[in-house]
């Protein structure tokens, strides 16, 4: 009894192994889903190009293979599989499993014989484009087991060696076929790894973009809401008897304008991180030297007494130069408001042939400087400007207990020289 229980597991088992491997071969290759071939990658006028040479293939087949038998059409409908093939190749192949005993076992068909096993090898060639290893192994496991099964029954198909050729054939245009499938997956790997590596290089530059702006932010904002927290600290002193309403806004407006810069301080922190995602930060405006003039009047109406000492021929610089020096003027003039308030400065630009030497000067202040929450980052922007130019840079206290930033810009010389050029000619 126990070995004939063990006997009926064991057929189970393989009636079981066998309907599953059916069940496969079912699901492989009695698809009804359509596989249309996509159009190959390159110039528009070549995307169709293989398209084109599979309908050329079963126009010459079906016009030479079929010219010497006498059923033609019938050698034509099969020749034109190839077509159906590049939307739907598995039916197309199975058209063919069914039509191809009729071509190698009655005679009238027998000059259409190679070209009808040829026109098999390209449907396997398309089936191999778009599916999977499996699907391809079924299919030409099947296309050789009926190839072998015709031989062998009755007369055979023909000698022993167009057998050996037309397996030949199958090896190689499955090899063809898979040595193209892979050609295009490295293609759509290497393409992914493209827009992966400019997607990477668009976020660095957004990165560098905001360390920019940050420091831009530092230095337009800050300065601006400094001078108008001094504004609203010095303007009660220039009104007798200022009513108690207009000291209280005016107190409220310093209050705001000094809150106003540690907020913008905690967001300069983000931006400097670079770790702030998302969003695009609108560009800092872009001033050069020319509009010096003005933001001296905006520092003398904020209360400092300042003059420019200008020597040497004044000309225009690269912009990187005349933003970096204005920047420099800028800042330097809002660290003298700020912390040295009452004091009287002074701006003194040199331009030589290869630099543009920039100094400011300030001396000690007449009140007491008010707590400012937004210093920090002033002298390192300042700094850091100079150096991206490859410049000189320093700052720090003058004997009279006044302060003095000094910087050293070069001014590249071919760029000028090419302008000259292009402008003579």
């Amino acid at each position: 009894m126990d070995k004939l229980d063990d006997t009926d597991r064991m057929d189970r088992a393989e009636k079981g192994t066998v309907r599953g491997a059916l069940s496969i071969v079912r699901k492989d290759l009695f698809t009804p889903a359509p596989q249309p071939m996509p159009p190959m990658g390159g110039p528009r006028l070549l995307r169709w190009l293989p398209h084109l040479a599979v309908a050329a293939v079963a126009v010459f087949a079906a016009n030479w293979g079929t010219e010497d038998i006498s059923m033609r059409p019938v050698g034509m409908v099969h020749a034109a599989l190839l077509v159906l093939g590049l939307r739907r190749p598995v039916p197309a192949w199975w058209l063919s499993m069914a039509m191809l005993p009729v071509f190698s076992l009655h005679s009238p068909f027998g000059p259409y014989v190679g070209w009808a096993w040829a026109v098999h090898a390209g449907l396997l060639f398309l089936i191999a484009l778009r599916n999977r290893p499996r699907v391809i192994g079924e299919t030409v496991l099947l296309s050789t087991a009926l190839l072998l099964g015709l031989q062998l029954s009755g007369d055979g198909i023909g000698p022993w060696r167009f057998i050996v050729i037309v397996l030949v054939m199958f090896a190689l245009v499955e090899a063809i076929a898979i040595g193209v499938r892979r050609t295009g997956e490295v293609r759509t790997r290497l393409a992914e790894q493209e827009s992966a590596l400019a997607q990477e290089r668009a976020h660095r530059t957004v990165l560098e973009e905001r360390a920019r702006i940050a420091r831009e932010l530092h230095d337009v904002v800050a300065h601006h809401m400094s001078v108008i927290s001094i504004q609203a600290d010095a303007a009660p002193y220039r009104v007798a008897d200022p009513p108690e309403e207009l000291v209280t806004a005016l107190a409220d407006i310093r209050a705001g304008a000094l809150e106003g810069l540690t907020e913008l301080r905690s967001l300069l922190g983000v931006l400097r991180s670079g770790d702030h995602p998302g969003g695009n930060t609108p560009e800092a405006p872009q001033p050069t030297l020319e509009r010096l003039d003005d933001l001296l009047a905006g520092v003398r109406t904020a209360g400092l007494d300042v003059t420019v000492l200008i020597s040497g021929t004044r000309r225009p610089l690269p912009e990187v130069v005349e933003l970096s020096a204005y920047r420099i003027v800028q800042e330097a003039l809002s660290n003298t408001l700020r912390h040295a308030p009452g004091a009287t400065a002074r701006v003194e630009l040199t331009y030589a042939h290869a630099a543009l030497h920039l100094r400011v000067l300030n001396g000690p202040g007449r009140q007491v400087a008010q707590s400012s929450p937004g210093a920090g980052h002033g002298v390192l922007g300042m700094r850091e400007r100079a150096a991206m130019l490859g410049g000189e840079f320093s700052a720090g206290t003058t004997p009279d207990g006044g302060y003095a930033v000094t910087a050293l810009l070069p001014v590249p010389a071919a760029p000028a020289a090419r302008t000259d050029k292009e402008r003579t000619a």
